[in-house]
């Protein structure tokens, strides 16, 4: 008997890509926590999820029955690891579904902005041809710092040297490619934020690196510094983001992602002001990279299936090299304070 398998957070439009595989599989379009959550994977022994749905100790023990729950993310912190591991349950990721997507969704971000697109259209919606008002900025010469240099890090630098741009990196190893090909300095934490006129986030959101972005790290950024953050909301303290877009040190911010995210309330501020632009958490979402989420979590289950360990299994040595490498990154953060 095939074992019983659930998909969540599952387009209506994606729909078709499952059960082609898996026609078998039980399919869920919304994000289900709590006992919404235990209820609809009761029996089940396979998950597969997206980022909403939150695992956490208490839902993981309520499913005796689980034994793979993949995550359609890079991230996993959806997850309570820990209980995973004391159930026997393998948890699995996708680590790359397309970082190049996400990287061009930073430059969509800084065109978009710098070049005035958006009040461009309004105006030629009115019938107003006239560029006055629309003077926009150029990225090259400009000096990117990049904070985090794994996939996606590796990913904007390159197209940053493209537009002809200067790149820092701060990061816990060194990228030789990066350094000899594309002419990336890694520097200090706080020699970035000093030297930077834009500051784009591609770090995994974990205890040390919460609001790594604070008011004491935009103090020493340079006046009129560009924010961009496509990684984890949290990443940025939004109060004392708000205090610097008021004061002016910093002139835009470019944002993906928010702190709590679903409340628009708790943003409305933020997601309100001129000099801010965010979009709905979509630089992952491209027709290429739903395809490898997709793809690639099939191949996890498959491999499970015939008794094999998934590709990409979780792996309690990979999350302690990463806490390390991101404590360092957060030591440096204090120290530049």
């Amino acid at each position: 008997m095939p074992p019983s398998i659930l998909f969540l957070e599952v387009d209506s439009q994606d729909l078709k890509i499952v059960l082609e595989r898996l026609p078998n599989a039980e399919i869920r379009t919304e994000a289900l926590n709590g006992i919404e959550l235990i209820r609809a994977c009761k029996g089940k022994e396979i998950v597969c999820c997206f980022i909403y749905s939150k695992f956490t100790a208490e839902v993981i023990n309520a499913l005796p029955k689980l034994k793979l729950l993949c995550t359609r993310s890079v991230g996993f912190n959806h997850i309570d690891l820990d209980a995973c591991t004391a159930q026997g349950i393998t948890v699995c990721n996708v680590p790359d579904y397309g970082s190049h997507v996400i990287a061009e969704h930073v430059f969509a971000l800084l065109l978009s902005a710098l070049r005035r697109i958006t009040e461009a259209k309004q105006q030629v919606r009115e019938g107003n041809f006239d560029y006055h008002g629309l003077r926009g900025m150029a990225l090259m010469g400009k000096t990117i710092g990049i904070v985090g240099t794994g996939k996606i890090g590796i990913n904007t630098a390159k197209i940053a040297h493209g537009f002809g741009m200067r790149i820092l990196a701060v990061d816990k190893c060194r990228v030789l490619e990066l350094e000899e090909q594309y002419g990336v300095k890694y520097v200090e934490f706080e020699e970035l934020l000093v030297k930077s006129d834009i500051v784009s986030l591609h770090v995994p959101l974990l205890p040390e690196t919460t609001h790594m972005i604070n008011d004491r790290a935009l103090e020493k950024m340079k006046q009129g510094v560009i924010i961009v953050n496509t990684a984890r909301g949290e990443l940025i303290d939004s109060s004392a983001l708000l205090s610097a877009l008021g004061s002016g040190k910093v002139s835009r911010a470019l944002l993906d992602v928010l702190e709590h995210e679903k409340d628009f309330q708790w943003n409305e501020k933020l997601i309100s002001h001129e000099n801010v632009l965010v979009t709905p958490h979509i630089a992952f979402y491209a027709e290429e990279s739903t395809q490898k989420m997709y793809k690639e979590s099939f191949i996890a289950i498959e491999q499970w299936q015939q008794g094999k360990t998934p590709t990409h299994q979780v792996s309690a040595p990979t999350l302690v090299c990463d806490l390390k490498g991101v404590a360092a990154l957060k030591e440096a953060v204090k120290k530049s304070g």
